[in-house]
Protein backbone atom coordinates (compact mmCIF):
# COMPACT_ATOMS: atom_id res chain seq x y z
CA UNK A 1 0.00 0.00 0.00
CA UNK A 2 1.61 3.49 -1.27
CA UNK A 3 2.21 5.39 2.08
CA UNK A 4 0.52 9.60 1.93
CA UNK A 5 2.86 11.73 2.90
CA UNK A 6 2.07 14.63 4.90
CA UNK A 7 3.99 17.93 6.15
CA UNK A 8 2.38 19.94 8.82
CA UNK A 9 1.70 23.34 7.31
CA UNK A 10 2.10 25.41 10.09
CA UNK A 11 5.92 24.52 10.11
CA UNK A 12 6.15 24.62 6.48
CA UNK A 13 4.95 28.25 7.24
CA UNK A 14 7.91 28.88 9.74
CA UNK A 15 10.20 26.89 6.98
CA UNK A 16 9.52 29.55 4.15
CA UNK A 17 9.68 32.34 7.35
CA UNK A 18 12.91 31.58 8.34
CA UNK A 19 14.26 30.46 4.27
CA UNK A 20 13.43 34.15 3.74
CA UNK A 21 15.35 35.72 6.54
CA UNK A 22 18.20 33.38 6.19
CA UNK A 23 18.77 34.00 2.09
CA UNK A 24 16.97 37.14 2.03
CA UNK A 25 13.58 38.09 0.82
CA UNK A 26 14.80 39.21 -2.65
CA UNK A 27 16.79 35.96 -2.94
CA UNK A 28 13.86 34.20 -1.90
CA UNK A 29 11.96 36.07 -4.10
CA UNK A 30 14.78 35.04 -7.21
CA UNK A 31 14.39 31.37 -5.82
CA UNK A 32 10.75 30.99 -6.68
CA UNK A 33 10.76 32.90 -10.07
CA UNK A 34 13.74 30.70 -11.55
CA UNK A 35 12.15 28.00 -10.27
CA UNK A 36 8.95 28.47 -11.97
CA UNK A 37 7.06 28.06 -8.50
CA UNK A 38 3.71 29.79 -7.31
CA UNK A 39 4.30 33.76 -6.46
CA UNK A 40 1.87 33.10 -4.10
CA UNK A 41 4.78 31.45 -1.87
CA UNK A 42 6.18 34.51 -1.49
CA UNK A 43 4.22 34.76 1.66
CA UNK A 44 4.61 32.00 3.98
CA UNK A 45 1.12 32.66 5.34
CA UNK A 46 -0.10 31.23 1.92
CA UNK A 47 0.74 27.81 3.30
CA UNK A 48 -1.21 27.98 6.24
CA UNK A 49 -4.24 27.16 4.03
CA UNK A 50 -2.77 23.89 2.75
CA UNK A 51 -3.54 21.08 3.89
CA UNK A 52 -0.65 18.20 4.72
CA UNK A 53 -0.12 16.77 1.52
CA UNK A 54 -0.34 19.66 -0.42
CA UNK A 55 2.29 21.12 2.43
CA UNK A 56 4.41 18.18 1.87
CA UNK A 57 4.57 18.72 -1.68
CA UNK A 58 5.55 22.02 -1.72
CA UNK A 59 8.39 21.40 1.27
CA UNK A 60 9.93 19.16 -1.34
CA UNK A 61 9.62 20.97 -4.31
CA UNK A 62 10.96 24.12 -2.29
CA UNK A 63 13.71 22.60 -1.20
CA UNK A 64 14.75 20.87 -4.71
CA UNK A 65 14.92 24.29 -5.86
CA UNK A 66 16.88 25.92 -3.13
CA UNK A 67 19.35 22.74 -4.70
CA UNK A 68 19.27 23.89 -7.84
CA UNK A 69 19.50 27.34 -6.98
CA UNK A 70 22.75 27.08 -4.38
CA UNK A 71 23.87 23.82 -5.66
CA UNK A 72 26.32 22.29 -2.98
CA UNK A 73 25.47 25.73 -0.91
CA UNK A 74 22.14 24.82 -0.05
CA UNK A 75 23.65 22.22 2.27
CA UNK A 76 24.44 24.81 4.81
CA UNK A 77 21.30 27.08 4.39
CA UNK A 78 19.15 23.75 4.88
CA UNK A 79 20.95 22.61 8.04
CA UNK A 80 20.96 26.04 9.76
CA UNK A 81 17.14 26.00 9.16
CA UNK A 82 16.75 22.60 10.63
CA UNK A 83 18.15 23.74 13.54
CA UNK A 84 15.98 26.76 13.83
CA UNK A 85 13.34 24.64 13.01
CA UNK A 86 12.70 22.55 16.02
CA UNK A 87 12.15 25.21 19.03
CA UNK A 88 8.67 26.22 16.42
CA UNK A 89 7.87 22.22 16.23
CA UNK A 90 8.02 21.47 20.18
CA UNK A 91 5.94 24.46 20.75
CA UNK A 92 3.40 23.56 18.33
CA UNK A 93 3.24 20.09 19.93
CA UNK A 94 0.35 18.46 21.73
CA UNK A 95 0.06 18.54 25.40
CA UNK A 96 1.28 14.70 25.50
CA UNK A 97 4.34 15.57 23.72
CA UNK A 98 5.01 19.06 26.05
CA UNK A 99 4.94 16.76 29.06
CA UNK A 100 7.24 14.18 27.30
CA UNK A 101 9.79 16.82 26.76
CA UNK A 102 9.70 17.73 30.47
CA UNK A 103 9.78 14.28 31.55
CA UNK A 104 13.12 13.82 28.74
CA UNK A 105 14.66 17.10 30.60
CA UNK A 106 14.37 15.52 33.52
CA UNK A 107 16.32 12.72 33.27
CA UNK A 108 20.19 11.88 33.51
CA UNK A 109 21.96 13.34 30.31
CA UNK A 110 23.20 10.13 29.69
CA UNK A 111 19.84 8.61 28.93
CA UNK A 112 18.27 11.42 27.03
CA UNK A 113 19.11 10.88 24.01
CA UNK A 114 16.97 8.10 22.62
CA UNK A 115 14.25 9.69 25.15
CA UNK A 116 14.27 12.99 23.08
CA UNK A 117 14.46 11.10 19.77
CA UNK A 118 11.27 9.15 20.17
CA UNK A 119 9.75 12.91 21.06
CA UNK A 120 11.08 14.03 18.02
CA UNK A 121 9.48 11.11 15.93
CA UNK A 122 6.23 11.86 17.58
CA UNK A 123 6.21 15.33 16.70
CA UNK A 124 7.24 14.93 13.11
CA UNK A 125 5.74 11.91 12.24
CA UNK A 126 1.99 12.10 10.94
CA UNK A 127 1.55 8.95 12.19
CA UNK A 128 2.71 6.36 14.95
CA UNK A 129 5.83 4.17 13.07
CA UNK A 130 6.25 7.20 10.51
CA UNK A 131 9.37 7.40 12.42
CA UNK A 132 11.47 5.48 14.53
CA UNK A 133 14.61 5.07 16.84
CA UNK A 134 16.50 1.83 17.08
CA UNK A 135 20.09 1.18 19.08
CA UNK A 136 23.52 -0.01 17.40
CA UNK A 137 24.95 -0.96 20.30
CA UNK A 138 26.11 2.38 21.83
CA UNK A 139 25.08 4.65 18.85
CA UNK A 140 21.09 4.96 17.72
CA UNK A 141 19.83 5.03 13.98
CA UNK A 142 16.67 7.09 13.71
CA UNK A 143 14.43 5.94 10.46
CA UNK A 144 12.11 7.94 8.62
CA UNK A 145 9.68 6.01 6.42
CA UNK A 146 7.96 8.94 5.03
CA UNK A 147 10.60 11.61 4.71
CA UNK A 148 8.36 14.66 3.45
CA UNK A 149 11.88 16.06 1.90
CA UNK A 150 12.31 13.27 -0.69
CA UNK A 151 8.50 13.33 -2.20
CA UNK A 152 9.21 12.67 -6.20
CA UNK A 153 13.08 13.91 -6.06
CA UNK A 154 15.71 11.70 -6.99
CA UNK A 155 19.07 12.23 -6.17
CA UNK A 156 22.96 10.99 -6.31
CA UNK A 157 23.20 11.74 -2.30
CA UNK A 158 20.91 12.27 0.94
CA UNK A 159 19.23 15.52 0.27
CA UNK A 160 17.57 15.48 4.35
CA UNK A 161 19.43 18.77 5.26
CA UNK A 162 16.31 19.96 6.88
CA UNK A 163 15.83 17.00 9.17
CA UNK A 164 19.51 16.38 9.88
CA UNK A 165 19.13 19.93 11.04
CA UNK A 166 16.44 19.37 13.71
CA UNK A 167 17.76 15.98 14.95
CA UNK A 168 20.86 17.71 15.66
CA UNK A 169 19.15 20.39 17.68
CA UNK A 170 16.77 18.51 19.90
CA UNK A 171 19.75 16.18 20.30
CA UNK A 172 21.96 19.57 21.77
CA UNK A 173 18.02 20.78 23.33
CA UNK A 174 18.33 18.00 25.33
CA UNK A 175 21.82 17.24 26.36
CA UNK A 176 23.73 20.24 25.69
CA UNK A 177 25.84 18.63 23.25
CA UNK A 178 26.49 18.44 19.44
CA UNK A 179 26.55 15.22 17.77
CA UNK A 180 27.62 13.10 14.51
CA UNK A 181 25.07 12.92 12.38
CA UNK A 182 25.34 10.96 9.17
CA UNK A 183 22.06 10.47 6.79
CA UNK A 184 23.49 7.26 5.52
CA UNK A 185 20.35 6.42 3.13
CA UNK A 186 17.64 8.54 1.58
CA UNK A 187 14.87 8.08 -0.20
CA UNK A 188 15.92 10.35 -2.82
CA UNK A 189 18.63 7.90 -3.91
CA UNK A 190 16.13 4.79 -3.88
CA UNK A 191 16.14 3.47 -0.84
CA UNK A 192 12.80 2.54 1.21
CA UNK A 193 13.72 4.82 4.02
CA UNK A 194 16.17 7.94 5.35
CA UNK A 195 18.21 6.32 7.94
CA UNK A 196 20.00 8.96 9.96
CA UNK A 197 23.41 7.44 12.51
CA UNK A 198 23.53 9.12 15.51
CA UNK A 199 26.99 8.23 16.86
CA UNK A 200 27.27 8.36 20.20
CA UNK A 201 30.16 5.83 21.01
CA UNK A 202 34.05 6.72 21.35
Amino acid sequence: MKQTVRFSPRLMNRFVEMLSQEIGQQTYHSVLSKSSLSHDWRLPEFFLAMDGMQAAEAYANLQSALRTYYGRGARGTLLRIGTKLWEPALSGASLGAKAQAALVRGLPKSLKRKPVLDLFAGILGTNRGDITVHTLDLDLLLVDQTSPTTLGQKDDSPICFVTLGMIRECLYWATGEAHDIEERACRAMGAHQCEFKITIGA
